[in-house]
């Protein structure tokens, strides 16, 4: 019997690259940015240097919504239309979003077999697994060996945030008040750490300076991984794209990972962190 065709869905908080979503044929719903009366497809409607800018300067402040079961319905349709006999579905953290209640709601909507996976991660927490379950497809393997090629990825993540402040988290209700006021209080540079088993974000070191806390991040991520086994790194940013770059040499030249890609963080994604976001997401294969 053939193999069946499996379609590969995601969402744009996944942070991959386009040239890697090109190349797997990834298709990708793409998550809603509410500014004031706009409602802006992310990456779409708004370019992340664009979307920085005015999040600068525009006294109203965004919000962000999770693509209804309709789009993700059109998005199933669209790859059902181009050959696709089952989908498989990955989405940012449960936790985090109402995107993966979508998904699951647009099963109702199609004639074709869906498997929905929480990534319980975002950026390329999430598009790390993604890229995994893609690699999986490739070498002739099921929807389930998919899905279990990104659970595996999933199980050894880590993904480290350095931010300049915790003021874009609480306006997008992401965070405590409690929080901001002891961050602007004594002026730290918080850590944010994305719990891979709870899809959560919890707070990590805080550091005075931006130096130390981007020392921090990198101790805090290197310590979660095993730096003997190959390792799959994405460094995103927002709006610091100088930083970016000579963390990604840093990594390149003390740790040669098997795999190395450099972002800048979607509008939706943005709007949370803020400018001046740095992070550092990926997993080590341990085998």
């Amino acid at each position: 019997m053939a193999k069946k065709s499996i379609a590969l869905i995601t969402d744009s908080t996944c942070n991959i690259p386009p040239e890697l979503v090109e190349k797997y044929s990834i298709y990708v719903v793409l998550q809603h940015l509410i500014w004031g009366t706009e409602d802006l497809l992310d990456l779409k409607d708004i370019t992340p240097s664009d979307f920085y800018e005015r999040l600068m300067r525009d006294p109203i402040h965004p919000k962000t919504s999770q693509p209804p079961a309709s789009e993700f319905a059109q998005m199933i349709n669209q790859a059902k239309a181009d050959g696709a006999e089952e989908v498989v579905i990955l989405t940012v953290s449960g936790p985090l979003s109402g995107t993966r209640a979508s998904a699951e709601q647009a099963k109702e909507l199609v004639d074709i077999p869906i498997y929905v996976h929480d990534s319980r991660s975002v950026g390329m927490g999430l598009g790390w697994q993604v890229i995994a379950a893609a690699r999986a497809r490739e070498a002739d393997g099921d929807a389930q060996a998919m899905l279990q090629a990104a659970e595996k990825a999933r199980t050894h993540t880590a993904m480290i945030l350095a931010v300049d402040t915790l003021d874009f988290l609480h306006k997008g209700g992401r965070i405590g008040g409690a929080a901001k006021l002891i961050g602007s209080m004594i002026n730290l540079k918080p850590q944010l750490i994305v719990n891979r088993d709870t899809g959560l974000v919890e707070s990590g070191e805080r550091t005075r300076t931006r130096k130390k806390s981007i020392q921090s991040m990198w101790d805090a991520y290197f310590g979660a991984m095993d730096t003997s086994k190959p390792m799959y790194i994405g460094v995103h940013h927002a709006a610091a794209p100088q930083e970016a770059k000579e963390l990604m040499e840093r990594i390149r030249n003390e740790h040669s990972p098997k795999e190395l890609w450099l972002t800048e963080l979607t509008p939706v994604l943005g709007t949370h962190g803020g400018p001046g976001t740095l992070a550092m997401t990926g997993y080590y294969d341990p085998d």
